[in-house]
């Protein structure tokens, strides 16, 4: 199976199933439940002290064989009272601790998530919108957190209010409660339909909300090439296809819950005349007391607010599992490039040597793009990958860097499969400089402590002098604390991609490869670049993706790659005399520079 359609497809368990997955994996949910439980216990049962207190107060107190006995009545309405006071403590201490059980819970499920994508590979990432696996983390959760908040909730008290109002309707006249349960009975039964529509209904609204904002986030980050190519109205559809589709399946959805809700309603309107026609009959025979009956239509009414209000919580519940679900759906796939953890080996720092060993890769249900790679690279060696465009390049940097594994054959770097070593420790190695240096929405100095978190101001300042930008730095309206907007688009890209070269240098590892890192930059800085790169290569090994051939000319070694093969490797002077390849890249690059 795909990696695209292992990340899409979402693992169908029953509702139950995938509730108990949910918790399992949520365990402050259930945190202290006996507790919670007994609360509702409370909350419950003190909802009947109004119907007996009622049944008692008209049979033993107002028509006492005697007369009204006031005494008495005063007596039942004080009970009432307390009832009502403890009812209404036991449910603020048991929502309370509902709440707050549950946002932890909810948390952790977010964090759990949240990791799990980040562990997950970058071509798995890709395999699926931004926008759709943020509101797997986000919005799907918030469902969730609707249902155990609220739904889940009334749902607890509900089967208990159900329970213990059936017992005591049965107490005071079995007839009616039969006839209050066979009029019910069609409707609970109708209840599964209803949950395996709604299932289905609520899956795919999830599913059009990750569509949706995947659709306007997509639009936002791209609004300068919309803009650019004047295709504003063309976006908009997109956008407007995305909202109806995502209307039309709650529509839907909400169509059925209200059909679940309405049928209810109808039930229970039945049910209460019915009642009333039966117990006047009943009355009229002997067969139950005016207080009995009173009570009986207090304690329908306490049957009935369950049955209601389930409809509700049903299409809460199908909209939470359908969340749910999304979000399993992440958990369940696989990641493909595993940190060892523990278990793993941590290198000691120093200048590195790789060697790949019959390296292939083949990206998942296609063809295979790297064949057969079986080369070394010497410690403090300078290498330049070039090659044209999808002759695998990039893919060798992604399995250098351990950003993908192969399918066959081994990454070492100091005989150590990368496969073996800490992600802490082979991220404090390798270090990857891409083509477009990605920036976070905070300070410029906050950026490049993404390279070294301990860094002190000093020791920024440091790493930017010795880079030669110092003079660019003290340019900017607040130094070091000068904000670079969102994704970094306060600056220029040339002024990203310094800031990327910096923050490099500050991790200061001991392989740094870079996806052609000074392509973005004008040809002033680009000169100032390659003398401040020539400094942080030094004494280390270093990898390039040379798109410019220049770059090539300067390394130790050049990696020739064509359709998948490394088909050449040597200096760049003997490259070009073989007159392969290599020298017909680089002529067709002089004529071109002409």
């Amino acid at each position: 199976m795909s990696t695209a359609s292992r990340l899409g497809d979402v693992r169908i368990d029953s509702a139950w199933g995938t509730l108990r997955r949910g918790l399992a994996l949520s365990p402050e949910i259930t945190h202290g439940l006996t507790l919670t439980l007994l609360l509702a216990v409370v909350a419950t049962a003190g909802r009947v002290v109004v119907p007996v207190a009622v049944q008692q107060t008209v049979d033993g107190g107002l028509n006492a064989p005697g007369g009204a006995d006031i005494g008495y009545v005063r007596w039942m309405v004080a009970l009432a009272a307390g009832g009502v006071l403890v009812t209404v403590v036991a449910a603020y201490l048991m929502n309370r601790r509902v709440f707050r059980a549950s946002e932890a819970g909810l948390a952790t499920l977010r964090t759990k998530a949240f990791r799990h994508v980040h562990d997950l590979s970058v071509l798995t990432q890709d395999t699926e919108r931004r926008g759709s696996l943020v509101s797997r983390v986000t919005s799907d959760v918030d469902t969730i957190s609707q249902f155990v908040q609220w739904g889940g909730l009334i749902m607890l008290v509900s089967i208990g209010q159900l329970m213990i109002a059936t017992v005591l309707m049965a107490v005071y006249s079995w007839q009616l409660t039969l006839l209050v349960w066979i009029c019910f009975l069609p409707l609970f039964l109708a209840l599964r339909t209803f949950q395996r529509m709604l299932s289905a209904a609520y899956m795919t609204v999830r599913e059009r909300v990750g569509f949706m904002l995947g659709a306007i986030s997509e639009s936002v980050v791209g609004a300068q090439a919309v803009r650019a190519y004047a295709v504003e109205a063309r976006t908009q559809r997109r956008i407007d296809d995305a909202v109806e589709s995502h209307r039309a399946a709650a529509s839907r959805a909400q169509r059925l819950a209200a059909t679940a809700f309405s049928t209810g309603e109808v039930v229970a309107g039945l049910v209460n005349a019915a009642i009333v026609v039966v117990g006047v009959l009943l009355g009229v025979a002997g067969d139950i007391t005016l207080g009995r009956m009173l009570a009986f239509l207090f304690l329908v009414t306490l049957f009935v607010a369950p049955v209601q209000v389930g409809t509700e919580v049903l299409s809460e519940a199908q909209n939470a599992i359908a969340g749910w679900r999304r979000v399993l759906g992440i958990l369940d796939t696989p990641a493909d490039v595993v940190d060892p953890g523990p278990d793993g080996v941590s290198l000691p720092r120093g200048p590195v040597d790789v060697r790949f060993e019959k390296v292939s890769y083949a990206y998942p249900n296609g063809p295979t793009v790297l064949r057969d790679v079986d080369v070394a690279i010497a410690r403090h060696t300078r290498v330049a990958v070039v090659g044209e465009t999808g002759s695998g390049k990039t893919t060798f940097a992604k399995l250098l860097t351990r950003l993908m594994d192969p399918v066959s054959g081994r990454v070492l770097v100091d005989d150590t499969d990368l496969r073996d070593v800490r992600f802490s420790s082979l991220r404090e190695r390798v270090v990857m400089v891409p083509q477009e240096g990605f920036l976070f929405d905070d300070t410029l100095a906050a950026n490049l402590r993404y390279g070294r978190p301990g860094a002190t101001d000093d020791d920024l300042w440091l790493a930017i002098t010795e880079l030669g930008l110092a003079e660019w730095a003290q340019t900017l309206p607040a130094g070091l604390d000068t904000p670079v907007g969102q994704r970094g688009e306060s600056l220029s890209a040339g002024e990203r991609q310094l800031v990327a070269l910096a923050r490099a240098y500050l991790a200061d590892p001991d392989l740094l490869v870079l996806d052609e890192a000074t392509s973005a930059v004008d040809p002033a800085t680009e000169v100032r670049l390659a003398r401040a790169l020539e400094g942080i290569s030094r004494g280390r090994t270093s990898v390039t993706i040379a798109h410019r051939l220049s770059t090539a000319e300067a390394a130790d070694e050049v990696f020739v790659f064509d359709k998948g093969r490394l088909v050449e490797a040597g200096p760049h002077a003997e490259l070009v005399q073989k007159g392969g390849v290599y020298a017909g890249l680089h002529a067709a690059w002089i004529s071109q520079s002409r």
